[in-house]
């Protein structure tokens, strides 16, 4: 065979292999998806308002700590902390820990609530940078501000922590709002199951366009805005959807870093967040899998679907870009500490399913598909493959991408209507479209980035432009 023959049989083989990758990739989000949604209905059909009065007025429910990391967050934070203070929970304390901030996020919450310096005795269970000030306010008791030098957003948590009186403790970015029950029902099932649930994670959804008055949405809108759109369509089908299949499956390796709630001791155990890790989130949980796992304790980790923490999200391709080359370097991290847990029975479904699948799928999920979007098309046009092939590719890419996000539109109507009338069900249905035409390539190039980012040892967040969801009601 001359050389030219076998650069054609190796671009069929390879061509093909991406093809069957994109079939098994997006029929794995489709059992995901069919998973997540069984389980959200049950679950569903367990809670009634009712059951949350009854929770509401238990003396047995634990206490909580919730803990919120601010740098630079005076766009949201005044109305952040009023809404999250108005919480329907029996006992809880609110920690604001400001991180070094540079405007003036500190005084606006002295202004705000009256906060005055204090002397509160804590045990540094976790190391973090120097505590300055920690404040509370004789008319709002249950807010305390812990005033740090910077360290960043996993110190700041760790910093929390540390001064936190509750056992229970519930970890939320500064900039999001969270609806007056949420609290009430991620905490649920550390009520029903005692000392087995360590951790649960609620639901993440996108707030920009919505109106927002006195830290609660008072009318979901999607935001005018393209990119926000088809962000609402990715959290329906990855955050949403799937992370309730995996939790469906005990093998939840990712509660998000902007609303989960912890068993403390759990967390300390495990050694706390992991302040050289941009994806602190997923590191620490999977870190304390491993560490349960190794000291043979048993423990449930879950997802409870309704429990709603509305957030920001990106409005520019350059913060979207910068985001997602995040999330990835911190996918990458994560991986790189924990290989050594893929495929031994030890772990359980932990190591033998989940991590595999992230690997596959999630971690490596970019470099497949960014050479599928450009060899394919490239093959195609210098007459390497056939018409035939061509729009198998484009089927297995594209249609069946829409086909598992449109029905994760769906899917969510019908499970908890949210977003009403046929407008906005089709401007969802289009946002799909164009994710999976547009920005999936585009994606896939900036997390095939990441790699390179992440091994020249590259661990900044990143600026994230905000325009604040509680001053921009109406976008």
């Amino acid at each position: 065979m001359n050389w030219q023959g076998l650069a054609v049989e190796v671009v069929w083989w390879v061509n093909h292999a991406v093809l069957v990758y994109f079939v098994v990739l997006n029929t794995h989000l489709l059992v995901l998806l069919l998973l997540g949604f069984h389980a959200t209905r049950r679950a569903e059909a367990m809670v009634h308002e009712r059951d949350l009065r009854s929770l509401l007025q238990s003396s047995l429910m634990p206490p909580v700590s919730i803990i919120v990391p601010a740098h630079n967050e005076s766009l949201n934070i005044a109305e952040s902390v009023s809404s999250l203070m108005q919480l329907r929970y029996p006992e809880f304390e609110l920690v604001v820990v400001n991180d070094g901030s540079t405007d003036d996020t500190l005084d606006i919450l002295i202004e705000r609530f009256q906060l005055l310096p204090i002397a509160r005795t804590f045990e540094q269970s976790i190391p973090c940078a120097p505590i300055q000030t920690i404040y509370e306010s004789p008319r709002f008791q249950r807010l305390v501000v812990v005033d740090k030098m910077n360290g960043g957003k996993s110190d700041a948590l760790n910093a929390g922590i540390n001064v936190s009186r509750y056992p229970l403790f519930c970890a939320i970015d500064g900039d999001s709002l969270l609806e007056d029950d949420a609290l009430l029902r991620v905490a649920r099932p550390f009520h029903e199951f005692p000392g087995s649930v360590i951790a649960v994670g609620g639901t993440i959804r996108i707030a920009n366009g919505s109106e927002v008055q006195a830290g609660r949405i008072v009318r979901l809108k999607l935001s005018r805005k393209l990119l926000p759109r088809i962000q609402v369509v990715e959290y329906l089908r990855a955050f949403l959807f799937g992370r309730m299949g995996w939790s469906a499956l005990g093998s939840l390796l990712l509660i998000s870093g902007a609303f989960g709630l912890f068993e403390k001791r759990a967390v300390v155990d495990a050694g706390g967040y992991a302040t050289d890790s941009v994806g602190e989130d997923m590191e620490l949980l999977i870190r304390m899998h491993r560490t349960l796992r190794d000291s043979g304790r048993d423990y449930q980790i879950g997802f409870v679907p309704e429990p709603v923490c509305w957030t920001e999200a990106p409005e520019s391709l350059g913060a979207l870009r910068r985001q997602r080359e995040r999330w990835q370097r911190g996918l990458i991290d994560t991986f790189i500490r924990h290989f050594g847990m893929i495929g031994r029975p030890r772990y359980g479904t932990i190591g033998l399913l989940a991590m595999p699948a992230f690997l596959v799928f999630e971690m490596l999920a970019p470099l497949v598909e960014i050479s599928g979007f450009v060899m394919v098309p490239l093959s195609y046009a210098f007459g390497l493959l056939d018409t035939a092939f061509m729009l198998a590719f484009l089927s297995a890419a594209i249609l069946y991408s829409v086909f598992v996000s449109v029905l994760a539109i769906f899917l969510d109507d019908l499970a908890f209507r949210r977003y009403t009338g046929i407008g906005q069900l089709l401007s969802l249905v289009s946002a799909a479209v164009v994710e999976a035409v547009l920005l999936r390539p585009l994606t896939a190039f900036w997390r095939t980035c990441a790699f390179w980012k992440h091994y020249r040892g590259d661990t900044s967040w990143g600026h994230m432009e905000r325009k604040g969801i509680a001053t921009a009601p109406s976008r």
